[in-house]
């Protein structure tokens, strides 16, 4: 599904979040990788995130392309980018919500993963729509899809950031502090929804990407002008992808046993997410339909302040990169 410049600025959204710490790797005791070159690979503990990763290390494409490759988990996109920016990532994996990140020239992004339709605004029990939210606190996680969905959600309603009580909290605070009744209302995503569900199963959806409509791609990036061994990479990506769209339970499984979470979680995790092919991709790319979700992102940043101005999605998105490696 194509997208205009005009359609995203009613409709943005994005991926995200789930566990934070560290995790595994394909080398992950760091020895002798036997001569390939070594990746450090950034993602959110999601299926979005993780699964092309997990099919990629059960699949053996890193050693097939002469790459080591070794993971860490984060709770959002924007700290994968500022991990970038300081050397300590080679490549990470964002939701639509931090995309303006590469937008300023934060980063490039060397592939789409998803589209994906995962977030929403949640209220306590007895608050039915954004109104109800007017002057109730409100969680959200600055710069990432859960502030992108009630921005929306808000606009779609008459209302802007001013009717609210915004607190400003890392995801996993935010799970807590809804669950406790510490906040009324927050901009959030799926697979989070769920476990705050366990606590509170009475919450209220009353705004969701699915509904407010439009294409929200997840990417992956990297720093700088290139990364280490980048069409490589992209091609385990690739392979990766295709596998994982031929065998979406194995990827479920995949994923659950790399994230360490029962399998039911992962497929309605899963649920959410609209998979395409490398072939797709490439062909939207050479279509100008990636081109304009890009576009139609930036000129959404721009009316957020996020941005002074729209770039260009050729500044970056390295889609010769794609195409070539898929070729």
């Amino acid at each position: 599904m194509s997208m205009s410049r005009r359609t995203l600025l009613t409709s943005l959204s994005a991926t995200a979040l789930a566990l934070s710490v560290s995790a595994c790797s394909s080398d992950d005791d760091g020895g002798d990788s036997g001569g390939a070159t070594k990746i450090r690979f950034g993602y959110i503990a999601d299926y979005n995130g993780a699964s092309l990763l997990a099919i990629a290390d059960k699949q053996g494409l890193w050693k097939k392309h002469g790459l080591s490759a070794s993971y860490k988990t984060f709770v959002n996109g924007p700290i994968q980018i500022q991990a970038l920016g300081s050397g300590d990532l080679d490549y990470g994996y964002i939701g639509p919500g931090a995309l303006w990140l590469p937008a300023s020239g934060k980063a490039r992004v060397v592939a789409i993963d998803t589209l994906t339709y995962a977030d929403r605004v949640i209220a306590k029990p007895g608050i039915t729509s954004i109104a109800g939210l007017k002057g109730k606190k409100v969680g959200v996680p600055e710069g990432t899809s859960g502030e992108m969905i009630l921005q929306l959600a808000l606009r779609e309603a008459g209302m802007t950031m001013d009717d609210i009580k915004k607190v400003a909290m890392d995801a996993p605070t935010i799970v807590s502090a809804f669950s406790s009744g510490q906040i009324d209302g927050a901009g959030i995503n799926y697979p989070l929804i769920d476990t705050i569900k366990q606590k509170v199963p009475d919450l209220v959806e009353v705004a969701s990407t699915k509904d407010i409509g439009g294409s929200f791609p997840t990417a992956f990036v990297t720093g700088g002008k290139k990364g280490p061994a980048e069409a490589k990479v992209v091609k385990v990506l690739q392979e990766a992808n295709d596998w994982r769209a031929a065998h979406p339970e194995e990827s479920v499984r995949l994923t659950a046993a790399l994230l360490k979470v029962p399998e039911d979680k992962v497929t309605a995790d899963a649920s959410h997410v609209e998979t395409l092919t490398t072939a797709e991709l490439v062909a939207r790319t050479k279509d100008g339909t990636v081109g304009e979700w890009l576009d139609g992102m930036s000129d959404f940043f721009v009316s957020t302040g996020q941005l002074k101005k729209a770039p260009a999605a050729t500044s970056f998105y390295a889609g010769d990169v794609y195409t070539k490696a898929a070729a």
